[in-house]
């Protein structure tokens, strides 16, 4: 056995062998997979062998469709069979809401250049014949879905990983992972120790152990999971003499997915009453053992799917597979190097391996060798979650999860498995008010404040909800009078040091404030795309402090440290400092009766140390609503005392609590971004607008510089602009696609609807080409095509005089 290895991929399921050939693929040859027992144990060789391209999140879905066609590419590599069946498939649509969701798909689906299409029950009828479309009102039908022999992939993936130089090490046990000083792995097997640069956990049903020899939690839990296998089926039988074979079947209403198998039919269920598996732990001794026989569990599924597809009814049961695999809470793998640990990675929590198995692999590998990916991986970004997370957190989001994995997801819907969990000291006084509450990284963040008869629960739709009063009346609060909401949903952090403003200077882009001001700056990739969008206040020479996405603190923390050089200190203190935000015409009045301090000079931009009733706070004078506006920090210890000053100072000047929906009501008044719409790795400065904060003049060689001076000479093929949109009574969410002259030309980034100005707006990208004030576009929305005009103002203060006076 090799003792010696630039990557140790701990793991031998189609993620460990698709990662293992991925990094072959990009270059590096001295890699290595540890496998304690045979490849595809675990969840791999029971998998179903669907694979599919519909997903949320459109980059999961364009890695869905990589992955996909990558299979006849490993045929052709290694001249093994993966076993393809691309049979096409269709989801099915029972009522008006999911069916909306499937329009709003294959809308995304046209600028991803992904063809699919909605079909009707007719339709259905004919490519899916063993379907009863009673209720049905249509369909996605996509030609990619098909099936395949899950063990001929991953020995596939192997193979050809194995001709790309890497070594596979089988019946090999991992017992410990052990990091020295430098920064790499011992890996201590029963075979001998591996010394290796790099450690892959691809763990699958045992990623939770492999990630506790290194001190690490993994979120994640395996669900028990069951399909069935019927013996011949005639309308199959009679398929198969014409020469073709059945598609796929998604049925979202009976939580069920079909497929043929042989002359018969395969049917899996995510039913209800389901069950995690291996709640204290995996045992090391299961591998190819499948589950008792549960058909308790699926007794509805099964009796719904008699109905739906009458041909189960007449068929025997040929076999059952029962077995378990791995679930993150929100459904989405964890990938990319762990926060805070060097040189570790993980690739664990696919759960649906062959239809994300070779994106997964793809991203990793460009991740490790090239620095960055392709395209935005945050939806599977291990840093996705943070250090609060738990098993007790993890397991009932897990159940959440199976048990949605067919539902209809809204845009606007809020979750509510393991909530609440993280809450600020404000969370009874909101609640008390009427707060409706969101989550944001574990965290409480209130929606709105309903008041009367404005709904108390917002209902989940693709078109506008019935919190669309309770908004309105929030934002005019702020425009005409005040409002105050927390500043608990910035991600915060302190830098401090002599080496402080060299370093700053160097991983932003933008100008780094001199004392007592604030600026504005992207944080950049090497290859000039935007990982962060910055607020950057320096107090004193070296003391400075950052606010940015609380979302994304893990993601943004990694990278500091990352970067980390010289005399610096880094501190996360996003949930260490809170306090209030307040905006609108009367802010500054309400500010100066709560302080001693002088703030009639206070320049837009400045930052100032200053008692605010008996609170030592942070004060700095800027507003994401685009208004006059305030953020204010404090201890959290001490909020509940500066809430009762603000709020009992703003009671004259007719002071409203406003929240999450009216802010993003409020920013697109501005034509504000928002980080993972307009602002993400997918997209660079110069595109978004950003590079207006880019510091050119400044001699520091800031990370991205040569790429971005690149991209402002020769300029960038696209650019971010706004629409005023017809709308009717839905609005822009994001990825709709923008139609130009018969056909797509671009896609939006996010929209809503501008209460102050009375106008639904949108955000989306164009060729630099087409833009121009006022062109006319056509968007998108659930299967209509909106007319929407291209504007340059913004709708509230477009001189800015009122946010900067």
């Amino acid at each position: 056995m090799k003792t010696t290895t630039r990557v140790a991929v701990i793991g031998g399921g189609v993620v460990g062998c698709s990662v293992l050939y991925h990094l072959t693929k990009l270059g590096w040859s001295d890699v290595m997979l540890i496998e304690r027992s045979e490849l595809t144990s675990g969840s791999t060789w029971h998998a179903a062998g669907g694979f599919h391209t519909l997903n949320g999140d459109t980059n999961m879905a364009a890695l869905q469709g990589y992955t996909i066609r990558l299979y006849k590419e490993l045929e052709e590599i290694t001249g093994m069979s993966c076993g393809l069946h691309h049979v096409g498939g269709v989801t099915l649509a029972d009522n008006r809401d999911r069916f909306d969701m499937l329009v709003a798909e294959r809308a995304k689906h046209r600028f991803m250049g992904l063809e699919t299409e909605i079909i009707g029950p007719e339709e259905i009828a004919k490519i899916a014949p063993v379907t009863n479309i009673d209720g049905i009102i249509g369909g996605l039908y996509d030609p990619l879905d098909g099936h395949l022999d899950p063990s001929g992939t991953t020995h596939a993936y192997a193979k050809a990983a194995r001709m790309g130089g890497a070594t596979i090490e089988t019946h090999c046990m991992v017992r410990e992972t052990n990091q020295r000083p430098d920064g790499t792995w011992d890996v201590v097997t029963d075979k001998g120790t591996i010394h290796a640069e790099h450690v892959v956990n691809a763990g699958g049903l045992w990623a939770r152990e492999v990630g506790a020899m290194a001190g690490l939690y993994f979120p994640l839990h395996p669900m028990e999971h069951q399909y069935v296998v019927t013996d011949e089926v005639p309308e199959i039988v009679e398929i198969m003499a014409a020469g073709g074979e059945h598609p796929h079947v998604m049925d979202p209403a009976g939580e069920s997915y079909l497929r043929q198998e042989g002359r018969g039919l395969c049917i899996g269920f995510y039913e209800q009453p389901c069950k995690p598996w291996a709640v204290d732990g995996t045992p090391w001794t299961f591998g190819h053992e499948l589950l008792p026989d549960d058909f308790d569990k699926i007794e509805d599924s099964i009796e719904f799917a008699y109905k739906r597809f009458p041909a189960l009814a007449r068929a025997g049961v040929k076999s059952v597979i029962h077995g378990p695999f791995t679930f993150a809470p929100d459904g989405n793998p964890l990938v990319g190097p762990v926060p805070g640990v060097r040189n570790y990675w993980s690739a664990c929590g696919v759960m649906a391996g062959f239809s994300q198995g070779g994106g997964v692999g793809l991203m990793l590998a460009q991740w490790m060798i090239e620095g960055e990916c392709e395209r935005d991986t945050f939806a599977m970004d291990v840093a996705r979650f943070g250090d609060w997370i738990s098993p007790g957190y993890t397991r009932p989001k897990v159940i959440e999860n199976y048990q949605k994995r067919f539902s209809v997801s809204y845009p606007n819907e809020e979750l509510p498995a393991a909530r609440p969990n993280r809450t600020t000291p404000m969370y009874d006084i909101f609640t008390g008010m009427g707060a409706v509450w969101g989550q944001q990284f574990g965290l409480e963040v209130a929606n709105y404040f309903a008041q009367g008869d404005e709904p108390s629960y917002e209902t989940p739709s693709f078109r506008r909800s019935d919190a669309f009063g309770a908004t309105a009346r929030e934002v005019a609060g702020v425009r005409n009078g005040v409002g105050i909401n927390e500043v608990h949903n910035f991600g915060k952090y302190t830098v401090t040091g002599a080496g402080a403003r060299d370093w700053l200077n160097r991983i932003m882009a933008g100008r780094i404030p001199q004392p007592g001001r604030v600026s504005l700056t992207p944080m950049l990739s090497p290859k000039g795309r935007l990982i962060g969008d910055f607020t950057v206040s320096c107090l004193a020479e070296g003391d400075f402090r950052l606010t940015a996405s609380y979302g994304s603190q893990a993601f943004h923390y990694r990278w500091f440290l990352q970067n980390l050089d010289g005399d610096v200190r880094v501190e996360n203190i996003s949930d260490k400092v809170n306090g209030f935000q307040i905006a609108g015409p009367n802010a500054a009045k309400v500010l100066a009766a709560c302080t001693r301090s002088d703030i009639s000079d206070m320049r837009f931009l400045d930052v100032r140390r200053m008692t605010v009733g008996m609170t030592d706070c942070v004060v700095q004078r800027v507003s994401y609503t685009g208004d006059l506006g305030y953020e204010i920090y404090c201890d959290p210890m001490a909020q509940r005392q500066l809430w009762q000053v603000l709020w009992d100072a703003g009671q004259p000047h007719g002071m409203v609590p406003f929240g999450m929906r009216a802010m993003m009501s409020l920013r697109l008044d501005k034509f504000f971004g928002s980080w993972l719409s307009e602002f993400s790795p997918d997209y660079t400065a110069a595109e978004t607008g950003l590079d207006r904060f880019i510091s050119f003049k400044k001699p520091d060689d800031f990370i991205g510089r040569k790429a971005a001076e690149a991209e402002r000479d020769a300029g960038p093929a696209r650019r971010l602009c706004a629409f005023a949109v017809d709308a009717d009574d839905a609005d822009v969410h994001g990825y709709e696609p923008i139609w130009l002259d018969g056909s797509v030309q671009g896609f939006c980034t996010s929209g809503g609807y501008s209460h102050h100005a009375g106008q639904s707006v949108a955000m989306g990208f164009l060729p630099v080409d087409s833009i121009a004030e006022g062109l006319e576009v056509e968007i998108e929305i659930l299967g209509q095509m909106r007319p929407a005009r291209l504007i340059t103002e913004p709708l509230f203060d477009a001189d800015g005089a009122r946010m900067r006076g």
